[in-house]
């Protein structure tokens, strides 16, 4: 759900950032939201990390933690 919401900045910063959303072909309404989503939050910084997304899913939801280390115990004993 989308809200409304006010907001006084110079009017330097304001044309700046219009400009700059105009050349990235987004809207300032994205700019600001793109900016605000990546502040720091509940989660985890590394939850984020681009590997961490390319190899999320890539084991079997039925492989646990000990699992793992089990396999790295008796790989690298």
């Amino acid at each position: 759900m989308d809200t409304k919401l006010t907001v006084r900045v110079p009017r330097r910063i304001l044309e700046n950032a219009k400009h700059y959303a105009a050349s990235q072909n987004i809207t300032l309404t994205s700019l600001i939201s793109n900016f605000l989503q990546s502040l720091p939050g509940e989660q985890l910084p590394v939850q984020n990390a681009p590997i961490v997304q390319r190899l999320s899913g890539v084991l079997s939801p039925d492989v646990s933690v000990e699992d793992y280390q089990k396999h790295l115990e008796e790989k690298y004993g």
